[in-house]
C-alpha cells in the first residue's frame, strides 16, 4: 500500500482535494429506483462493512487545498499525457468521507477524476453511492454518472439510468425511481418492494439536501399508479413541505369526508399541517396543526374551525341552528432549568357535541391547566389553576369548578428526628363556581416515619402524622347532595393520625418455582374529627379498593379524614417460576369505635367490619395477562365489585376482554358512586404475514335497577368496530367500520367508515 499520492515529475506539485460532501450527496441523490427494466436492480445486496484499507494520513493542507488519504494495489504515471492512474482497490478518504474504485484517473492537466468498476462513495452522513462509473472535476465534484444506485442513510433507496450536474450546481438524474421499502425479508431473501415512485427526471438540490420529482407517479403493489404532483423528498429523512395523503371516511352525521392536508416545514424546529375537509351532507371545515420545539421546551397548537348546523341537546331535532363551531387544544413544556419548569394545557370546545360528531374526541371533560413547577432533591413546589368544560349530557356548566391557585409545597428534611424521616406540607384551594358553591381552603401537614427491620425479618414502619385545616364556603345550599355542602362561612378542624404497619415476608420454594407469602396488619388511630362541617370537593368517590385498603386515609382526597381507630389484616403472595408470574392480594378492616361512620353504605367501609377486597394477577410470558380485582360483602357474601380484564396472544393475534361489575347498591343521589356493568372485547387476528382483522365491542350492561337516572335497559351496545388492514415495513392500509348507537344533538346514531393510507419514510402520513 503506497503512501499518499506523490507529485508528478513532469508537472507541478498538485495533490487529490478531499471529496466534498456535495461529490456524495449529488450521487446520493441518484439513487433512485429506473422505471425502466434498463436501471439498476434496486434488490442488488449491498456491502455493510466500512470501506477498507484505511488508507496513511494525508500530507498537510496547501493553503485552500485540503489533501486526502489515498491507498491503491498499484498506481501508474503516463508522462506524456499527465495521466495518473491509481488500480486495485483504490480508496480516497477524507475525514467520515469516503471513495472506493476499481481504477481513478486523474488527468493532472485538466483536473478530470474518473472513478470506474464498483464505485462505491460513502458521505459523512452514511448514504451511499453505487455506480459502474462516474466523472469528477479537480475538486471532486460529480459529474457525468451512469447506472447509480444510492442507499439513504435514513433508509430509502433511490437509482437512475443517468445523471448530470448542471451550472447552478444542482443533479439532474434521468429515469428515476425511489423506494422507502426493504428489499429483502427478514431471512434475507428478496421481494417486491410494496411501492415505488417513478419519475420521468429529478433534481437534487445540493445545498438544500432536498430531491424533486418531476412527472412523479405512485405504484402500489404494482397495480394502482397515482400521480403525484410536485414530490419532494429529504435525503437526511426529515419532513419536506408538501401535499400529504387525503383520508376518507363516512358517518352518519356528516356524510363522505375528504381530507386533504398541506404539510409546511416553516423551519427545522418549526411546521405547519394545514387541513381542508370536505363533506357530502356538512359544511366545509378546516383545521390546522402548528408545532414548535425551541431551547425551553415544545409545544403545539391544534384549532377546528366550521360553521354548521346545530341540534340542541335537549331540544327538537326538528330545530337546528347554525353557528360557528370549533375545537383548540394547545399543550407544551418549558424546562427553564434544571429545577423549574412550566406546563401549560388548553382544550375548549363551542359545544359539547362538536368533538363527537367529527369524531375528534370522546372525552367526556375537557380539562385546561397551567402549572409552574420546581423540584429539586428534598423540595417541591406546585403553583397550577384548572378548568374543566364538561361534554356531558345533564351536567351544568355552572357547577363545575374553576380551580384557581392551587399550591402545593413539599419538603423532606435530611436529617432524621428520632432515627424517622420528617416531610411537610403546605396547600392551599380555592374553587370558584359560576352557579354553585365557592370554596377556598388551606391546611398544613407534617408526617413522621420510621422504618426498620427486626431480627426475625418483620418490617415495621411507625408513622405520625398532624393537619391543621382552614376552610371558608359561600352559597352552599347550591349543591344538591346534603354530605357535600359542609357549613357555610368560616371552619377549621385539626387532624392527629398514629399508625403501625407490620409486614412479614416469608420466602421459598414451591411448584418448581419461588414463592414470597407476606402477611400484613396495621393499626391506625385518628381522633374524632368534625368532617360533616367540612366541605366535600374532592373526596366524593370514596370506594374500598386493594389499592387503597393500607392507606392511612381511604378517602381519596383530604377533604374528609377517616376517623377513629381501626385494625387492618391482609395477606400478600407472590410466586414466580419460568415463564409464570402469580400475584395476589387479600384483606380485610376491623373498626374498633362504635361511632356512627360517616362513609355511605355500600362503599365497604360504613360498618364495623368491612367488605373484603383483593385482587389476583396472573401472567405468562408475554402471551396471557389476567387481572381480577373484587370486593365481598362480609354478611352475605355477595360480589360488589368485580373487575376482570384478560389478554391473551402475541402482538399480532390476540383477544382482549374486560368485564366490570359494581353492585354497591348505593342510593342514586350520590352521581360519583352509580352501580354500573360493562363488558369490553377487542381483538386482532394476524395472518399471511402482512394481513390482519381486528374488532371491538363495549357494551352496557347496567338495568334500570343499577341506574334508573341514565335509563339503562341491561343490554345497550354503545360501539363496535370490525376492520381489516395491511402493514408491511413501509405502507399501512386499513378499512374500518364502527356504529355507534347513542345519539346526542347533531352527533347520530348509525354506521361510519373509514380508509386509512400511509406511506412510509416518505413524508406521508
Amino acid at each position: 500500500m503506497p503512501p499518499a499520492l506523490p507529485p508528478s515529475p513532469q508537472a507541478p506539485s498538485r495533490r487529490l482535494r478531499p471529496l466534498p460532501l456535495s461529490a456524495f450527496a449529488a450521487g446520493l441523490a441518484a439513487l433512485i429506483l429506473p422505471a425502466q427494466a434498463e436501471a439498476q436492480d434496486l434488490g442488488r445486496p449491498l456491502p455493510g462493512d466500512p470501506i477498507t484499507p484505511v488508507p496513511p494520513a494525508p500530507p498537510p493542507a496547501d493553503g485552500e487545498e485540503i489533501p486526502i488519504a489515498f491507498a491503491a494495489d498499484k498506481v501508474e504515471y503516463a508522462q506524456d499525457s499527465e495521466d495518473v492512474t491509481a488500480t486495485g482497490n483504490v480508496v480516497l478518504r477524507r475525514d467520515d468521507q469516503s471513495v472506493r474504485a476499481d481504477t481513478v484517473n486523474w488527468n493532472q492537466e485538466t483536473g478530470q477524476i474518473v472513478a470506474s468498476g464498483n464505485v462505491r462513495l460513502v458521505d459523512e452522513n452514511g448514504n451511499q453511492l453505487f455506480t459502474d462509473r462516474v466523472e469528477l472535476t479537480d475538486e471532486l465534484k460529480t459529474g457525468a454518472m451512469e447506472n447509480l444506485l444510492i442507499a439513504l442513510r435514513q433508509g430509502g433507496r433511490l437509482a437512475a439510468l443517468k445523471g448530470r450536474r448542471i451550472e447552478n450546481g444542482n443533479v439532474i438524474l434521468n429515469s428515476a425511481a425511489y423506494t422507502g421499502c426493504a428489499v429483502v425479508d427478514a431471512d434475507g431473501c428478496p421481494k417486491e418492494p410494496s411501492w415505488r415512485v417513478t419519475a420521468r427526471e429529478v433534481v437534487y438540490d445540493d445545498t438544500a439536501g432536498r430531491i424533486t420529482f418531476r412527472g412523479a407517479r405512485l405504484e402500489v403493489f404494482d397495480l394502482i399508479q397515482l400521480p403525484l404532483p410536485g414530490l419532494r423528498i429529504s435525503t437526511e429523512g426529515g419532513s419536506v413541505s408538501g401535499l400529504l395523503v387525503p383520508d376518507l371516511r363516512s358517518s352518519p352525521s356528516n356524510g363522505i369526508e375528504v381530507a386533504g392536508s398541506y404539510y409546511w416545514q416553516i423551519a427545522k424546529n418549526r411546521d405547519l399541517t394545514a387541513t381542508a375537509h370536505v363533506f357530502t351532507e356538512a359544511a366545509p371545515m378546516l383545521s390546522g396543526q402548528y408545532r414548535a420545539l425551541t431551547e425551553k421546551g415544545a409545544y403545539q397548537v391544534t384549532g377546528y374551525a366550521t360553521a354548521s348546523s346545530r341540534i340542541p341537546i335537549a331540544g327538537d331535532e326538528r330545530r337546528t341552528e347554525r353557528d360557528f363551531r370549533g375545537y383548540i387544544f394547545a399543550n407544551g413544556k418549558l424546562q427553564f432549568d434544571p429545577k423549574w419548569s412550566l406546563t401549560a394545557s388548553i382544550r375548549r370546545a363551542t359545544d359539547r357535541t362538536f368533538l363527537r360528531r367529527y369524531d375528534i374526541s370522546r372525552d367526556d371533560r375537557l380539562r385546561s391547566m397551567v402549572e409552574l413547577e420546581r423540584i429539586d432533591r428534598n423540595t417541591y413546589l406546585s403553583i397550577s389553576g384548572w378548568s374543566t368544560q364538561t361534554m356531558r349530557v345533564g351536567v351544568q356548566q355552572g357547577q363545575i369548578p374553576v380551580a384557581l391557585p392551587l399550591v402545593d409545597f413539599r419538603h423532606r428534611f435530611s436529617d432524621p428526628v428520632l432515627g424517622g424521616t420528617v416531610e411537610t406540607q403546605l396547600n392551599t384551594l380555592a374553587l370558584t363556581r359560576a352557579d354553585g358553591q365557592d370554596t377556598q381552603r388551606a391546611f398544613a401537614r407534617t408526617q413522621w416515619s420510621l422504618r426498620r427491620l427486626t431480627e426475625w425479618g418483620q418490617e415495621v414502619t411507625v408513622t405520625g402524622l398532624v393537619r391543621g385545616d382552614v376552610y371558608h364556603s359561600s352559597d352552599n345550599e347550591l349543591t344538591a347532595v346534603d354530605l357535600y355542602r359542609g357549613e357555610e362561612g368560616w371552619q377549621g378542624r385539626g387532624v392527629a393520625t398514629a399508625a403501625v404497619d407490620v409486614r412479614w415476608p416469608l420466602v421459598g420454594n414451591v411448584f418448581g418455582g419461588t414463592q414470597v407469602l407476606t402477611p400484613r396488619v396495621q393499626l391506625v388511630a385518628t381522633p374524632d374529627t368534625p368532617n360533616l362541617d367540612i366541605p366535600n370537593e374532592d373526596a366524593r368517590a370514596v370506594d374500598l379498593e386493594d389499592s387503597n385498603l393500607f392507606a392511612l386515609n381511604r378517602f381519596p382526597g383530604y377533604d374528609r379524614i377517616e376517623d377513629g381507630v381501626r385494625f387492618t389484616y391482609g395477606v400478600d403472595w407472590q410466586f414466580e417460576r419460568p415463564r409464570w408470574r402469580v400475584k395476589a392480594n387479600v384483606g380485610q378492616s376491623i373498626r374498633l369505635s362504635n361511632r356512627a361512620s360517616i362513609l355511605p353504605d355500600g362503599t365497604g367501609l360504613a360498618n364495623k367490619v368491612s367488605d373484603i377486597v383483593g385482587r389476583t394477577e396472573v401472567r405468562y410470558r408475554d402471551f396471557v395477562s389476567l387481572i381480577h380485582r373484587y370486593r365481598v360483602d362480609k354478611d352475605s357474601f355477595a360480589v360488589r365489585r368485580n373487575e376482570i380484564d384478560a389478554t391473551v396472544g402475541s402482538t399480532r393475534t390476540y383477544v382482549e376482554a374486560g368485564y366490570t361489575k359494581l353492585n354497591r347498591d348505593i342510593s342514586p343521589t350520590l352521581s360519583d358512586l352509580r352501580d354500573r356493568e360493562e363488558v369490553r372485547l377487542a381483538g386482532r387476528a394476524g395472518f399471511a404475514n402482512y394481513w390482519s382483522i381486528f374488532g371491538s365491542a363495549v357494551v352496557n350492561l347496567t338495568n334500570l335497577e343499577d341506574d334508573p337516572i341514565y335509563g339503562s335497559d341491561g343490554f345497550q351496545p354503545l360501539r363496535t368496530r370490525i376492520g381489516a388492514a395491511y402493514e408491511d415495513d413501509c405502507i399501512e392500509l386499513s378499512v374500518t367500520w364502527r356504529r355507534d348507537y347513542q345519539a346526542t344533538g347533531d352527533a347520530r346514531r348509525g354506521n361510519s367508515f373509514q380508509i386509512h393510507f400511509a406511506l412510509k419514510n416518505l413524508g406521508f402520513r
